[in-house]
């Protein structure tokens, strides 16, 4: 009686990480593209965009200093934020691999 109810709180505790491990990566990446928008475009001055741009810098620069010190500057192009997303989306598959196949 006991081994069904422990395999289904298994597989929901593996499909509720799954969700959040999802969840949590696609944000990031949202938030990156977020920042390399604001890096790019200058905006007038203004309070909230001083705020949300300091709050996107806070963020996702100490993620992208991890690439920055890996990659070769290329002149005026910064690779960094491209590879980071594909790290992130090669994370979001291997561990979903991973969690399905812990099922």
């Amino acid at each position: 009686m006991g081994a069904p109810l422990a395999v289904g709180l298994l597989f929901d505790t593996a499909t509720s990480v799954r969700r959040f491990v999802d969840v949590f990566i696609g944000v990031y990446v949202l938030l990156l593209f977020a920042y390399i928008l604001t890096s790019w475009v200058r905006v007038p001055y203004a309070p909230w965009l001083n705020r949300l741009q300091r709050f996107l810098f806070d963020v996702c620069d100490p993620y992208l200093r991890i690439f920055r010190r890996v990659l070769p500057p290329l002149g005026p192009l910064d690779l960094s934020p491209m590879i980071g997303v594909l790290t992130l989306i090669l994370l979001d598959r291997l561990l979903g691999a991973l969690i399905n196949r812990v099922l």
